[in-house]
């Protein structure tokens, strides 16, 4: 009763009771849009949902962070959001919410948002979270804190890469490195690049991931990682990135222009618009541009 999965369910609930601005953000994913844009074999699921604004438009620069309170910080949040305490981090509601369930699991000290020297915590809360799936945003790749590190959880099997993977595994995925305690497989034929590990055990994880960044499969600066813990094994899928933003996000005309920020979420197979114009006019070429752009 009182595993991780449970307290985070019971934080949510408790938050729901007393936090309004949460309470009705999550109300209002209950009004989202969404529509699908079909590839072959899979589809990638466009939302429109107004209260990412804030997050989608954020200013990611030095000086525009320098100038910020860090939202994460504990002296900073709302007076009475409540935590879970799990050692050097505070699982935490996000009250800015993709899913029906999502939580920010901050680290209690304000550090650079990186995942060397903690890819182990961030497997161990995969585990601890089962019930949900547990991600990472590199700061140059869709963090909205990038100078506070953290992770984010959500409801589990909403996005579209876990049940992608499942489906186009025998067919578009290519074992590129196995050991006899883990697999290394690149799923093709995807609009951008995403590796998956597959294993039943934390050190192997960490050993797969070593492996992959000594040969330099990634950059851990410019990295999106998505992982689940399911029926004893880790699926752990790690989408390397080349640019933060597409250029459809600065066009100056606004017939162009196309505010979606990439993070996990978005490489994921569901990109995030604020704004109903935008949502209304983003085609299959757009989504191909973008993913092109952005991944590698």
């Amino acid at each position: 009763m009182n595993s991780l999965n449970t307290k985070a369910i019971v934080l949510l609930q408790s938050e729901f009771e007393d936090w309004t601005t949460a309470r009705e953000n999550f109300e209002n994913l209950k009004n989202v849009e969404i529509k699908s844009l079909n590839f072959e074999g899979f589809s990638v699921e466009v939302h429109l949902n107004q209260s990412r604004l804030r997050s989608a438009a954020a200013k990611l620069d030095t000086l525009s962070i320098r100038e910020c309170q860090c939202f994460l910080c504990a002296k900073n949040r709302p007076i009475g959001q409540r935590s879970v305490d799990c050692s050097h981090f505070e699982l935490l509601v996000n009250p800015y919410p993709i899913f029906p369930q999502h939580f920010t699991i901050a680290s209690k000290q304000h550090e650079p948002q990186k995942i060397d020297g903690y890819f182990s915590d961030f497997l161990n809360f995969t585990k601890n979270l089962s019930d949900f799936v547990v991600f990472f945003n590199a700061a140059g790749c869709g963090a909205s804190a990038p100078d506070h590190l953290h992770f984010q959880a959500g409801t589990k099997n909403f996005l579209p890469v876990i049940n992608d993977y499942k489906n186009l595994k025998q067919k578009n995925a290519k074992l590129i490195f196995s050991t006899n305690n883990y697999e290394i497989f690149l799923l093709n034929n995807y609009l951008r690049k995403v590796y998956c590990i597959e294993t039943s055990r934390e050190e192997s994880a960490n050993q797969a991931f070593d492996f992959m960044k000594n040969k330099k499969m990634f950059d851990t600066n410019k990295i999106n990682i998505v992982a689940v813990f399911e029926s004893g094994n880790f699926q752990i899928f790690i989408f390397p990135r080349r640019a933060f933003r597409p250029q459809q996000f600065f066009a100056e005309n606004e017939s162009e222009r196309l505010l979606i920020s990439p993070g996990s979420v978005e490489m994921s197979g569901i990109l995030i618009t604020p704004i109903a114009a935008h949502f209304n006019k983003i085609t299959k070429n757009d989504v191909i541009s973008i993913y092109e752009q952005v991944g590698c």
